[in-house]
């Protein structure tokens, strides 16, 4: 990989992604002596990118960003250029089965190429839908890149005791977000609907459970349109309503969920979903077939896309399960 990375029509593993699973099994399959691309529209891309903070790292007691952890990750596939070539910025526009393996089709330098690889391991997460203030989704960035503003239950809740928490949302998903983090037990928390109907979604047995549920929590919901965000200077989330109020807050968090799902190449190439819109796979991070719910040999999905805990250990697990039994089954 020194220098310009060259890309070969052929190897052995085509990886679509090049977040921490994606990374994690090129580096894996370079291990093991086998040929991969890992096929990457770039670190900023990556949901762990701008985290500022990350706690839960193996090997990282003082905590790592994640765009730190990213960098690590990449410089270790760059030990290894006989064997895997990272390719970035590039964009992947479809996939398909083949009489021997996959061939993928993708955008790389104004040009159009195809690869091919007797394995397929589909690692390109999950977006994460941002709130839009102002007709932008830019305001809240820098409350998010300092922690401010947290994205994930698993990775940011230890943050929470004793501070006062908003909840962005206004559906079902965002409700249950603010009762989850009870658990972490902040001072006080609140719902902001950024001025959308609270649970209108929702039937009416459950809304009317779950207005139940906030009330007993004592957790409060606002609807006010959001126009702007304050308090950075004193690390604090500020929020601006149209109504020119304010409210403030030690932390926010999005219970917005996802932006995309990334499903559309899975989803042509015959693979199972559960009902939150993940990826089915097996114990070796197979996809299963929605027509016949067996493993489609050759393809595996890791990371956030497939189905389990969003969590970078868990997605490098399972790159990890994938690498080794494509080497085991098919190389």
């Amino acid at each position: 990989m020194a220098g310009f990375p060259k890309l070969a029509p052929e190897y052995e593993i085509v990886v679509v992604g090049g977040g921490h699973a994606g990374l994690q099994a090129g580096l894996k399959a370079a291990l093991l002596e086998h040929t991969a691309v890992v096929l990457s529209r770039g670190p900023k891309y990556g949901r762990s990118y701008y985290a500022p903070r990350m706690d839960n790292i193996p090997g990282f007691p003082d905590a790592i960003s994640g765009h730190n952890l990213l960098d690590l990750q990449v410089r270790a596939l760059a030990r290894w250029p006989e064997k895997v070539a990272y390719i970035t910025p590039a964009r992947v526009l479809s996939a398909r089965r083949g009489a021997e393996g996959f061939e993928v089709e993708l955008e790389w330098l104004a040009r159009r190429h195809t690869v091919r690889g007797k394995a397929l391991i589909l690692a390109m997460g999950v977006v994460d839908r941002i709130p839009v203030v102002g007709g932008s989704i830019k305001p809240i960035f820098p409350w998010a890149n300092l922690a401010i503003v947290d994205f994930c239950v698993f990775c940011d809740g230890h943050d929470l005791p004793g501070r006062s928490v908003g909840v962005l949302g206004d559906d079902a998903f965002a409700a249950h977000v603010a009762l989850d983090l009870r658990h972490f037990k902040p001072s006080s928390l609140e719902l902001l609907t950024n001025g959308r109907p609270f649970l209108e979604a929702s039937t009416p047995e459950e809304r009317s459970t779950l207005l139940a549920e906030l009330e007993g929590a004592k957790i409060g919901v606002h609807s006010g349109e959001i126009v702007g965000f304050d308090g950075i200077r004193e690390k604090r989330w500020t929020v601006k309503f149209a109504d020119g109020s304010e409210r403030s807050y030690d932390r926010g968090f999005s219970g917005l969920g996802w932006y995309t799902m990334n499903d559309e190449i899975p989803r042509s190439l015959g693979a199972r979903f559960d009902p939150e819109g993940y990826v089915m796979t097996d114990s070796d991070s197979r996809v299963l077939s929605a027509e016949s719910g067996a493993p489609i040999p050759g393809l595996y999905c890791v990371g956030d896309l497939a189905s389990g805990w969003n969590q970078i250990p868990e997605a490098w697990a399972t790159a990890e399960r994938a690498v080794i039994h494509a080497y085991a089954e098919y190389l």
